[in-house]
């Protein structure tokens, strides 16, 4: 079943982990995806792998919290491809501390990669998403197209979570960012919903002794969950085990893809059953 045929969707953040997952997920049911990430070699490792597979991929690397590239990047994809459908954003790291301890740097980075830069990638959107849905509307058309923004978040943001303040406020202001949007852009056939993870197994919940660091301004920021914290961090939920990168990118699809055509301004929890 192609459920994302003649669709062109944009993963930012998609070199690894959920975004890779959810990257080669859509290509899989028929969707041409633009491979984001900051780093070109993993954004052109995830094309390979689809155009190997039998899909349609392309790569545009850059940091979408970088003046411009928002635009850029969604006009890349627009001179590629002639469109675009489905907006994914994606792109997120750690940079955890007690609230005592934390600088105003971690506080504001968090903010700027988990909230601005989302807010800015849908307001580039809107020559591409909310504009084709304003003229289809004035001219008493049906909307054409299936055009929908999915922002990811996090059961941190929805419960809190110690040691992230700075994530967690984040998560959670993401959830009205997506609530507003699908009230201010659904008049013009644009749904906009979240998806908030639990604990999926990727670099950010990986034993934090294992050194996998993201760079930030010129710092190596560690990421992942101390080794004595992460059993009690997937365990108290139902099915009692972490959640894999295809599970969490299968939670994106499920909102974006037209099936989910009268759900907008939703967040879908993918967490195993932890929070309910």
């Amino acid at each position: 079943m192609s459920l994302f045929e003649n669709h062109v969707v944009v993963v930012t953040g998609a070199g690894r982990g959920i975004g890779a997952a959810a990257a080669k997920l859509f290509a899989q049911h028929g969707a041409s995806v633009v491979v984001n990430d900051l780093d070109a070699e993993p954004a052109e490792s995830v094309v390979r792998e689809i155009e190997d597979a039998g899909g349609t991929a392309h790569a545009i690397a850059g940091s979408v919290t970088e003046d411009g590239f928002p635009e850029a990047l969604l006009a890349g994809a627009v001179e590629r491809f002639g469109k675009l459908n489905v907006l994914v954003n994606n792109a997120g790291f750690l940079w955890d501390g007690m609230l005592h301890t934390m600088t105003d740097e971690q506080w504001l980075r968090i903010m700027e990669i988990h909230t601005f830069a989302p807010f800015r990638m849908i307001r580039a959107a809107t020559p591409y998403l909310r504009e084709p849905g304003k003229q289809e509307r004035a001219a008493g058309e049906p909307f054409a197209e299936n055009r929908v923004i999915i922002n990811i978040s996090s059961t941190s943001g929805l419960h809190g979570n110690v040691g992230q303040i700075n994530y967690a406020t984040a998560k959670m202001g993401i959830v009205g960012l997506t609530k507003t949007v699908a009230k201010e852009w659904g008049r013009f056939g644009v749904r906009c919903n979240a998806v908030a993870f639990g604990f999926i197994d990727t670099r950010m919940t990986r034993p934090k002794e294992d050194g996998e660091t993201v760079e930030v301004g010129g710092q190596e920021i560690v990421q992942g969950i101390p080794e004595a914290a992460r059993g009690r961090a997937f365990t108290n939920n139902p099915l009692g085990r972490p959640g894999t990168d295809e599970e969490a990118a299968g939670g994106i699809l499920m909102m974006a893809s037209p099936l989910a055509g009268y759900v907008t301004g939703h967040t879908l929890e993918v967490t195993g059953g932890a929070g309910i």
